[in-house]
């Protein structure tokens, strides 16, 4: 197999020199030295370029392991639902389309060849035929899940479908969604056609709780509730939110409307029955497993419209080639916004007074008239936020481009013990953006590094043009005084008093939100680590059980004076109570030995080691079969029936797991299989500890 990895380097050095030169980009290459013989030449490597030599990877924490590709850095500025329209920004965007492409182009260069076998050197004749057997038998149920494209957005909807089951449409135009309302000076406002002036224009409509015409406006400067997502309309209307649940999974989509200018103007767009919009958002969540993914419509797209519901990302199956190309025409490839940093406290909703949940931004709370007649009532369920949950985040793509981020977010603990007691406050946005605004106070940090200074003068401002477009009204030394819209020891209760936290109890909090902070923050990693399927210590719980191997008689006209080792269990993916999960394959290695004399049971030095049973040093001489060490190895099994890109039937109850091995009379075969769990994120695979072992003596006399 070595023989023919330099024309691999070759060739995907060639292939990505043509996307660096597309992007602009120098690119590190492989050149000709001799007959078969090549060598790398040092070029820098860029953002969206990859690295010969993965080993790069372990002095630059932006590039993908399992590519090499580099991840670009985001520009020094605050998150935002919207990159700014500016040339940084604009660079970054090209950037991370570049990354998205090296990391296809790498997946393309070295392919796991479907069942055609490559008789290499070195290769036996006995490993050349179990391989060729072993596919035969087997290889429609040797496959991994989500390999069926290598088209970013298609690819990412496979791995939603594999964690999360089947993604339903997004249709934020059902009945069923709702509107988030529009409140000024205490009043609800919806754009109409005005009766009562010549013409009916649209203009403003302003009602109280009570459903009476206040007022009409014909312009917006000011809203009791402005959006903190940053770079979308401080006081937009209309937008509407759907949310389906099926089991302990549920989705959420967020279709905003938005104005290039961010402000609101008297037009039909604005209308609640025009289904125009500017911003299309998707978070999956499990909320027994802490598994969160996001997708977002295309940012090339002028408009999207919810009049007819959305095809989900990667389709509504492996089948589905329509729906697939419409998907990928759907979504942004290039994951630009950092949903992870807002979505980031152990939940998938960001509760803000813009969302007008019937608990938050009212002096009578839930059972006020107001909180009854404009908020969203309970349709966005409360939810635990304890900072012990798990969070995970699903999606390789998305996941390879904030791996730094994600790997460096923090929850914290609020050191006087006004915040964090009922809310998971974390080191993003949660901490930098909502405590702040929630607390009516700004950010500080002592002792600033630069890097810090910078940021939270940043962020100060976006939190300034926030509150500019916040009404008079919603102050605390308004009518309303529903801001700050949490208060010490009461919380979201805002008729409860009218105190803010005092500054030395914020100026503590800031410091542990901006990580300046020390043990007085308590701080923890925010997002969980990927569990490996098995009962071990990490592990998701569940193990294969009830395994057997029986001998059978070898087809006619297969390889003569053989026999057929065939290997079943039973295991159940019970992870996340998803009755379609389909992230976990099964890998086996298998070694052949001589019977022993004593027919004794062969003590677990003798069976394939668990690096044996791994992909690390897979060889592969068919497809999913090869040589792992000095064993054979097949890897990523599926369950009996779930044939190559098929959609897993959904199950409660393990499922059959089968194997046929072509074995050899008069041989012991020693056994282990090892369950892995496609991650799906930063960290590739997680296999069990050390699997399950199996043998069987091949007696045919």
């Amino acid at each position: 197999m070595n023989a023919v990895r330099p024309m691999r380097s070759l060739a995907f050095g060639l292939l990505l020199g043509c996307a660096g030169l597309a992007a602009g980009l120098v690119v590190s290459a492989w050149v000709a030295a001799g007959p078969l013989q090549f060598r790398r030449i040092p070029i820098p490597v860029n953002p969206g370029t990859r690295s010969p030599n993965a080993v790069v990877c372990q002095d630059n924490d932006r590039c993908d392991i399992p590519t090499g590709c580099i991840a670009p850095i985001r520009p020094l500025s605050p998150l935002a639902e919207a990159l700014p329209d500016d040339d940084a920004h604009r660079r970054y965007a090209s950037a991370l389309k570049a990354f998205q492409r090296c990391r296809r182009l790498a997946e393309l260069a070295e392919p796991r060849a479907t069942p055609q076998v490559i008789r290499t050197v070195g290769t036996s004749d006995e490993a050349f035929s179990f391989a060729e057997l072993m596919n035969r038998w087997n290889g429609e149920f040797l496959w991994a899940p989500a390999s069926a494209s290598t088209d970013i957005v298609t690819r990412s909807g496979d791995e939603a479908r594999s964690v999360f089951g089947p993604i339903p449409d997004i249709d934020c135009g059902e009945d069923a969604a709702k509107v988030i309302p529009l409140q000024i000076d205490g009043n609800i406002v919806d754009l109409k056609p005005n009766p009562d002036v010549a013409g009916h224009p649209l203009q403003f409509e302003h009602r109280n709780s009570a459903g009476q015409i206040v007022k009409w406006s014909t312009q917006i400067a000011s809203c009791d509730k402005p959006s903190l997502a940053g770079n979308v309309t401080y006081c937009g209307m209309n937008s509407r939110v759907s949310r389906k649940v099926s089991g302990s999974v549920e989705w959420i989509a967020l279709c905003r409307k938005s104005s290039p200018h961010l402000e609101i103007d008297p037009l039909p767009y604005w209308q609640k029955n025009n289904p125009t919009f500017a911003r299309l958002g998707i978070i999956g969540f499990n909320r027994k497993s802490g598994e969160i993914i996001f997708f977002d419509g295309s940012k090339d797209r002028e408009h999207f419209d919810w009049s007819r519901p959305f095809i989900p990302p990667g389709g509504h199956s492996y089948g589905d080639e329509n729906g697939r190309a419409e998907a990928a025409r759907l979504y942004d490839p290039t994951f630009q916004i950092q949903c992870s940093a807002c979505h980031d406290n152990k939940s998938p909703y960001v509760i803000s007074p813009h969302m007008s949940q019937a608990r938050i931004g009212y002096k009578g709370g839930a059972d006020s008239k107001e909180a009854q007649a404009f908020s969203l009532g309970n349709y966005i369920p409360k939810m635990p936020h304890d900072e012990r949950l798990p969070l995970r985040v699903i999606g390789s793509a998305y996941t390879a481009t904030y791996a730094t981020d994600i790997a460096r977010a923090r929850t914290l603990q609020d050191p006087s013990g006004n915040c964090t007691e009922c809310h998971t406050l974390t080191t993003q946005m949660t901490g930098q953006r909502l405590a702040a605004d929630a607390a009516g106070r700004d950010p500080v940090v002592t002792n600033a590094t630069w890097s810090q200074v910078v940021s939270v003068r940043a962020e100060l401002q976006k939190l300034r043009e926030i509150d500019a477009h916040r009404t008079d009204w919603a102050r605390r030394s308004g009518e309303g005084k529903i801001h700050p819209w949490m208060v010490p020891r009461d919380g979201s209760k805002v008729a409860a008093g009218g105190q803010q936290i005092d500054e030395q109890d914020w100026q503590q909090l800031s410091d542990c939100i901006w990580e300046a902070g020390g043990d007085e923050c308590n701080y923890r990693p925010l997002f969980t680590p990927c569990p490996p399927p098995g009962t071990q210590p990490g592990g998701d719980g569940s193990g294969p059980t009830d395994l057997q191997a029986a001998v059978l008689p070898i087809p006619a006209g297969e390889v003569a004076g053989g026999r057929i080792l065939r290997l079943n269990w039973q295991y159940l993916n019970g992870y996340g109570d998803v009755p379609q999960r389909d992230d976990v394959r099964f890998n086996i290695a298998i070694r052949s030995t001589p019977i022993p004399q004593s027919g004794k049971p062969p003590p677990e030095t003798d069976f394939p080691t668990p690096s044996e049973a791994r992909d690390d040093s897979f060889n592969a001489i068919a497809g999913d079969v090869g040589t792992s060490g000095s064993a054979m190895a097949v890897l990523n099994l599926s369950y009996l029936g779930h044939a190559r890109f098929t959609e897993p039937t959904p199950s409660t109850a393990p499922r059959e797991y089968r194997a046929n091995v072509p074995a050899m009379c008069n041989r012991r075969y020693l056994v282990r299989i090892l369950p892995k769990r496609f991650c799906f994120d930063q960290t590739g695979i997680r296999y069990a500890e050390h699997g399950e072992l199996m043998f069987k003596d091949i007696m045919c006399n």
